[in-house]
């Protein structure tokens, strides 16, 4: 078998498994009326509905703005997370932003990138870890450019020393644990407007909890649990997308025209 063939066989098959297409409908039924015929109609799917919802209102991770090439970038924020977490929604959280992401993806452009503020991070759980290696194996093959975290501490050590024997040797490649001094500079780096889009919990000024605040600071989204601001994030990923196209066909425009 063509290994691209194989690889596309691979994709569709976990995404069966897991249920990754019916996540963007669990959202939907989360951010609706407790009292609607589906939800009436099946209790128990209203609860797992719930839990997702509940997993994203941390605000523990999320897309926003793009790098200088165009890649989405997925922002985690480990002093967010649950100690206990609903591994199942937890997962399936994270299914839903990253083909959020992936859809955002500007004509050329095939990967995103993960940034961590990896301060007070809950006990690692390894039942979530591998779920998310799994994720990344078999999800979505090739589409981590690459992972950055900082701090360094004794649990991201740990994760690390968890799931390295557990990596393909490429995704291995790909973790970058480092410190805030060096990631502000790797942040400066990739991104648009440099030092501007620093965020603040990494010393910047760029402030995304005008966005995506934490829990309690959160409105509801509409007639359910859904605190989060999924639609507004896709709204803002696709923006991104747009401005980046208009631009890469403007520099083209422009380049055509000198030559």
């Amino acid at each position: 078998m063509d290994y691209s063939i194989e690889k596309l066989t691979q994709v569709l098959t976990w995404r069966q498994e897991v249920g990754a297409s019916d996540v963007i409908n669990m959202i939907k039924l989360a951010n609706g009326p407790e009292n609607a015929p589906e939800a009436l109609a099946n209790p128990q799917r209203l609860t797992r509905c719930k839990a997702l919802a509940t997993a994203l209102n941390t605000g523990s991770q999320y897309f926003h703005g793009l790098t200088k090439d165009g890649k989405p970038i997925l922002w985690v924020r480990t002093n967010r997370k649950f100690w206990y977490p609903d591994v199942d929604a937890e997962l399936k959280a994270l299914m839903l932003l990253v083909d959020a992401g992936i859809a955002a993806m500007p004509k050329g452009v095939t990967e995103f990138i993960v940034v961590s503020d990896s301060t007070s991070p809950p006990p690692p759980n390894p039942s979530y870890m591998i779920g998310v290696l799994k994720a990344l194996v078999k999800g979505y093959p090739d589409r981590l450019g690459f992972l950055i975290s900082a701090p360094v501490s004794g649990i991201i050590q740990f994760v690390m020393t968890l799931l390295t024997p557990l990596m393909p040797g490429r995704l291995n490649k790909k973790f970058i644990l480092t410190d805030i001094a060096k990631m502000c500079v790797k942040l400066e780096e990739i991104m648009p407007n440099g030092k501007e889009d620093i965020p603040t919990f990494f010393g910047g000024t760029a402030n995304h909890d005008e966005f995506y605040p934490e829990d309690y600071y959160s409105p509801n989204r509409g007639q359910g649990t859904l605190k989060f601001d999924y639609y507004g994030m896709v709204e803002r990923l696709q923006e991104a997308k747009r401005e980046f196209e208009a631009k890469q066909e403007f520099e083209a425009s422009q380049g055509s025209e000198v030559n």
